[in-house]
């Protein structure tokens, strides 16, 4: 589904990315690890869209998108979260949900003048997904509540809420275990697995290793801006390479 193919990006003279290359097979949770510093979050961002790569290929379901803006590869069903959830503070779970339904009639400048009625259904059947999607990550019961009053977990739940009201096919997920208690993080790890069997592909930067091995087929490794290995989890935390690297010379 995604190949990224020798990417380089450049900031001034240092390359914090340098000849970058891997593949994300279709169906599959792989995950991109490796030590601070190592440039994942770079990458996170130059195939995401916030960052334009210096050279190399972004092809996502066979179409290069290295330059496209990031608008365009959300259209093309690439979402993503952050390691910090971003919602607006102020508006409700519900209404931070609803923010993320591409293509809204009333975002038109004279729908809702010539078209009102039209609005209002479609209106209607995103606000009945939405609440739907807010049932599956198990925040149903906080729907009206603002986003403001969630706790660090819960705001991880409604960032993957926000990139499914988008119907992605491919979801980079940022670090969605950071900060979350273990009964929560249990809850992100149980709906990762539902979703990636109706069918999405996930992409995974995660420091916690466990569950990393518990979640992901494949593993790409990443060490001052230059891949260093990949394979299952259980063989790549195994190697040599990988244990000086990112376990810090110990197993």
């Amino acid at each position: 589904m995604l190949q990224i193919t020798d990417v380089t990006r450049r900031f001034g003279g240092a390359r914090v990315v340098d000849g970058v290359s891997f593949s994300v097979p279709a169906g599959s949770i792989t995950g991109l690890i490796g030590p601070n510093g190592a440039g994942k979050t770079t990458v996170f961002n130059l195939i995401a869209g916030s960052l334009l790569p210096s050279s190399g290929r972004i092809v996502l379901n066979g179409v290069d998108i290295a330059h496209e803006p990031a608008h365009r590869r959300f259209a093309r069903g690439l979402g993503r979260t952050f390691q910090i959830p971003r919602p607006f503070p102020a508006m409700t779970v519900l209404e931070n949900v609803l923010v993320a339904a591409p293509g809204q009639r009333g975002e038109r400048p004279f729908a809702n003048w010539f078209a009102p009625a039209a609005v209002a259904r479609e209106e209607r059947r995103n606000a009945e997904r939405a609440r739907e999607i807010i049932e599956f990550v198990t925040l149903g019961r906080l729907a009206g509540n603002p986003a403001s009053t969630l706790s660090g977990g819960q705001r991880k739940l409604l960032e993957l809420a926000r990139v499914l009201m988008a119907a992605p096919q491919l979801v980079l997920l940022d670090e969605p275990g950071a900060g979350v208690n273990p009964t929560l993080l249990e809850t992100i790890i149980d709906r990762i697995r539902t979703l990636n069997a109706r069918g999405i592909t996930f992409l995974v930067v995660e420091h916690n290793m466990d569950m990393i091995a518990r979640l992901c087929s494949l593993v790409h490794v990443m060490a001052a801006g230059r891949m260093l290995a990949s394979g299952p989890p259980a063989e790549v935390i195994r190697d040599a390479r990988v244990v000086q690297a990112y376990l810090g010379g110990s197993v």
